[in-house]
């Protein structure tokens, strides 16, 4: 029984320590090696790993975190565009101070 309730609360920390976010992608672009659509994805932040997903689609990718000196405005992307495909290299998250560099 101790060990259920162990595994439970080990699970509903790390659910707690995930912080969302909203991200809006204009145009199709590549997060890891998963092409992402034009649309709106929910972004989940866990330690160095991030997680978008819309719908049934996932993309993930190991990111450096990066605190700016100051809020970011708004959410923006840097792209990168190799072979033809833009490729997600950073992520700034709007009301926060995070850059996230993916790796």
């Amino acid at each position: 029984m101790l060990k259920i309730a162990v595994a439970f609360l080990t699970m509903a920390l790390t659910i707690a320590s995930a912080k969302t976010f909203t991200i809006h992608i204009f145009e199709p672009a590549v997060l890891g090696a998963t092409e992402l659509k034009a649309g709106e994805y929910r972004l989940e932040l866990t330690g160095n790993k991030i997680v978008v997903r819309s719908g049934k689609l996932a993309a993930e990718a190991t990111v450096t975190v990066q605190k700016m000196p100051n809020l970011n405005k708004a959410n923006s992307m840097r792209i990168e565009i190799a072979a033809g495909k833009q490729l997600i290299r950073e992520i700034r998250l709007g009301g926060t101070d995070l850059r996230l560099v993916v790796n």
